[in-house]
């Protein structure tokens, strides 16, 4: 392992690498130990990979209508994921950060099948949705791919030091802390509720590994996830097939499903059908990616800093979000029904093993290509019962947590100005989205704003209603946005924002070397300057 204390991509003035990090961004492991170090990574994703298909097929009706589809449709996110994760890594911002599906874009998504299902479609409402979300999110995709290589968030950057990036991060682990893997009701007679002592053990398993016996084994260092999750999901299925667990309940394994799965399944471009454009859910998946743009750009940072290397540069940011929606755009040919993005449990999965490299990403994703169409594994990864998800969750979402708000040590924490910001920014975040679930849809939120004086007739109109849901529904967004505005318009010294300590540590534009550059015999890891 490298010990080399320059800055990022040999820049010198950079931050050191984290002294705990196992695997740092340009190391490779050996293959072997990559395959299971990638494996594991994934598997911290896996909760977020499954959940959110499994959303949108209830949503849509597949479980009674077509129930034989659901495990394609799974399917269709792992390869979509292994595929966007290959071509960030390898042509994007080369940050070792996985692709996949976005909440963010789930409740614009869940809002049109609400629409598409009032309609009473001619076909089955789940094939009718998804070529109405096929195309939204297709279009959404392409939107986003001018953002970034028009360099849009790279011109923002310069307005966005450590008071915007803090609320950011932080929130993207706040605002998941209500997932229902966590907070389910109490674990009732009929198994029904949460499991406690299930999320017990994983969260347990996870923590005594990682931090209590890691200094043991370096097994224990770079697989505590992973050994976690296998100690659960073990326990979990010796309860179901000793009948402690019965089936139907949140906790049991039902390996029957897995049986029952075809051993190679389909998976290829409009494979439910061609897409439809109807420009009112375009504009709310649009808003959907806006939000998750957002969450990419506060993702950047986190991976960056949890690595140990300076903040990005405004070019390595246009060219993730750039990739970002040529993965989107992907998504909605395969039809996913969603987009892809950065998954924010990577940040959490980097802090807990110390793995870091870019190439045992890599390999993971190649893991989860074939994975997506071998229907037995896949369906193997979706019987991991929530209560483990929700143990993974607890750890991943609260390092995320703590990531975000370690970037106040940049900023003068004794300045009024600065608290009130951040502290607004938190609570702002936590509150309103926490008032549009209270709120219900996006529907109901447009009602509301029907009736609104005077400005009742703007607001209350199918697309600026939707885009104030959809954001305003988003927690890391919301802060952001008002950590944004108020930081550039409150008054406050370059010094006492940590604009000029964030200046010094974020890379210049020339250490990120494009794909097609290296393709001509440049190397990223050393910078023109030092080339010689």
């Amino acid at each position: 392992m490298s010990d080399d204390t320059v800055g990022p991509e040999g820049n010198p003035g950079g931050p050191e690498e984290s002294s705990f990090i196992e695997y740092g961004i340009d190391e490779k492991p050996p293959l072997l130990e990559s395959v299971f170090l990638g494996f594991q990574h994934y598997l911290t994703m896996i909760g977020a990979t499954v959940a959110i298909p499994l959303a949108l097929a209830g949503a849509m009706g597949m479980f009674e209508a077509a129930p034989g589809e659901i495990g394609r449709l799974i399917g269709t996110f792992f390869v979509v994921s292994g595929i966007a994760t290959l071509a960030q890594t390898t042509i994007g911002n080369r940050y070792p950060i996985v692709q996949g599906g976005t909440f963010s874009m789930l409740a614009p998504a869940l809002a049109i099948i609400g629409v598409v299902a009032a309609s009473n479609p001619a076909q089955p409402l789940w094939r009718a949705s998804l070529l109405e979300l096929q195309g939204a999110v297709i279009v959404a995709g392409l939107v986003e791919v001018l953002i970034g290589y028009f360099g849009v968030m790279g011109k923002l950057k310069r307005y966005m030091g450590p008071i915007v990036i803090a609320p950011v991060i932080a929130l993207i682990g706040l605002a998941l802390f209500n997932v229902p893997q966590i907070t389910n009701p109490n674990f009732g007679a009929d198994g029904t509720g949460q499991n406690w002592w299930l999320l017990g053990i994983t969260l347990v398993s996870i923590i005594l590994f990682s931090q209590y016996l890691d200094k043991y084994h370096r097994l224990f260092r770079l697989f505590p996830v992973l050994i976690g999750i296998v100690v659960a999901w073990g326990f979990a299925a010796v309860m179901s097939v000793t009948g402690f667990y019965a089936p139907g309940t949140v906790s049991y394994v039902d390996f029957s499903s897995v049986a029952a799965a075809s051993v190679v399944q389909p998976i290829y471009p409009f494979q439910w059908g061609m897409p439809q454009f109807t420009p009112a859910f375009i504009i709310g998946m649009i808003a959907g990616m806006l939000a998750s743009s957002i969450e990419s750009f506060g993702d950047y940072h986190s991976v960056a800093r949890m690595a140990g290397r300076g903040a990005p540069s405004s070019r390595r940011i246009d060219h993730g979000i750039g990739m970002e929606g040529l993965g989107n755009t992907f998504a909605g040919v395969m039809g996913t029904g969603n987009g892809s993005t950065s998954y924010t449990e990577n940040v959490g999965a980097i802090g807990i093993t110390g793995v870091a490299s870019r190439y045992v990403v890599q390999i993971g994703a190649l893991v989860m290509i074939v994975v997506g169409f071998i229907g037995p594994i896949g369906q193997l990864f979706a019987t991991i019962p929530a209560p483990i998800v929700g143990g993974l969750y607890i750890v991943m979402f609260g390092q995320i947590t703590a990531v975000g708000l370690s970037n106040l040590k940049f900023i003068d924490l004794d300045s009024n100005r600065n608290v009130f910001i951040v502290g607004f920014a938190l609570f702002a975040g936590l509150a309103i989205p926490a008032y549009m679930g209270q709120v219900g849809s996006a529907s109901a939120f447009q009602e509301g704003l029907a009736g609104v004086a005077v400005l009742g007739g703007i607001l209350g109109t199918t697309v600026v209603a939707n885009t104030i849901f959809v954001i305003g529904s988003t927690g890391m967004a919301v802060g952001g946005l008002i950590a944004f505005f108020l930081d550039n318009t409150i008054e406050g010294s370059r010094e006492e924002r940590g604009l000029v300590e964030w200046e010094q540590m974020t890379e210049d534009d020339s250490d990120f070397v494009p794909f097609w550059q290296r393709l001509g015999g440049k190397d990223e890891d050393v910078p023109p300057s030092r080339a010689d």
